[in-house]
């Protein structure tokens, strides 16, 4: 379904097929399971159950930072979990926030009494999102720096480790307005949409989807002004797995963002970039000319949907413009552009026949050999 989904997008069937066929193990390694002790592979099953594209990107550390990383982001999931619990009364929840690092060491401590979610405005967007996320990257950064995979420069500049947390964060928030609403959360700040609604809930109605619009243009715009520092960031970083680490999630909300802006299927749907275009960018966000021209893509991408009537265009121009000037090339990537696109089409149809003969092989290798167990 995968491939079907990329039958527009040769550069990306070419890109899916190769990962598939082992490509990926350039950008993430395999890590050894084998070798783990049996707390550590526990982390790393729980790792995997929580979050498959941050436990891709960990694996592929180098050396002791992996399990250092892996650690340090399940006991921050676990505090995001009680954090976001929203039937925890504050009295409550403030004492197990900050007692939480002495449960770490009692094996047999859980939380049982949560029950139904019940809605709650959130009113302070700028401290949650530091909270949750611009302390995660100010943690990493740090962590990076004492490992000496990185210069102090990374971990002591805590604005641009800030910030970097901060876009990923205001990323998923943006994109996840309708999941968050169904399931009784709301994170969009109130400062923002009270003033095109006076419930969050009303994006959700047709008759307000033009303002619901132009309330997530507004965000994004907001969301584009870190852009710059996660160029800085990634700029100063050396260690080719803590770049990877770093540099594939940032493309990815980029492109997220690409995909909602001016989009009104994110009040009705799901709206997500599609895996051939996923794993694109894994494998070109490996370096930092290709990442410049990855944004650079995704920049004109927004700049050329933006409505002359929204509210913010003025605004969204501004900062893409303030991008612009971060010495991003006014080109594709190599890998997108080094094929014709005659002789995409060409491997991508061979690719497709090999692909279904490849599959009815095995389907029938596996009939004939039940059949011989029988």
């Amino acid at each position: 379904m995968e491939f079907v989904k990329c039958l527009g997008h040769p550069e990306e069937f070419y890109n899916l097929l190769r990962f598939r066929m082992g490509g990926r193990w350039k950008v993430i390694p395999k890590m050894d399971q084998d070798s783990l002790s049996s707390s550590l592979k526990t982390c790393y099953k729980y790792l995997n159950q929580t979050s498959r594209s941050f436990a891709a990107v960990i694996q592929a550390l180098d050396g002791e930072m992996r399990h250092a990383v892996c650690i340090f982001y399940l006991v921050l999931r676990a505090l995001d979990t009680l954090e976001d619990d929203m039937t925890i009364n504050v009295e409550k929840k403030i004492p197990l926030l900050h007692n939480f690092h002495t449960f770490l060491y009692e094996p047999d401590w859980r939380f049982t009494e949560s029950q139904e979610k019940d809605r709650q405005v959130l009113e302070d967007f700028p401290t949650y999102c530091h909270y949750v996320a611009g302390l995660v990257g100010i943690g990493l950064s740090r962590l990076f720096s004492a490992s000496e995979f990185e210069d102090p420069v990374v971990g002591e500049d805590v604005n641009l480790a800030n910030s970097m947390g901060l876009f990923l964060q205001k990323t998923n928030i943006i994109r996840d307005y309708l999941e968050d609403q169904r399931e009784g959360r709301e994170f969009w700040p109130q400062e923002v949409w009270s003033r095109y609604v006076k419930k969050l809930g009303d994006f959700a109605k047709p008759e307000n989807i033009d303002l619901a619009v132009q309330c997530l243009n507004e965000l994004i715009t907001n969301a584009l002004h870190h852009i710059p520092d996660v160029i800085t960031y990634l700029s100063r970083l050396r260690n080719q797995s803590v770049f990877n680490f770093c540099a594939i999630p940032q493309v990815m909300a980029i492109a997220t963002l690409a995909a909602c802006y001016n989009n009104q299927q994110v009040f009705k749907g799901v709206v997500k970039i599609r895996k051939g275009q996923a794993v694109t960018l894994m494998m070109d966000a490996t370096n930092m000319p290709a990442v410049k021209a990855i944004i650079y893509q995704y920049m004109e991408e927004i700049y050329h949907r933006i409505p002359n009537s929204d509210p913010s265009s003025s605004k969204t121009r501004q900062i893409i413009s303030t991008i612009r000037t971060q010495n991003l090339p006014n080109c594709q990537l190599i890998s997108r552009s080094h094929y014709s696109p005659l002789y995409l089409s060409f491997v991508m149809l061979l690719a497709a026949l090999s692909w279904q003969y490849l599959s009815t092989l095995t389907q029938v290798t596996e009939d004939y050999v039940q059949t011989g167990e029988h």
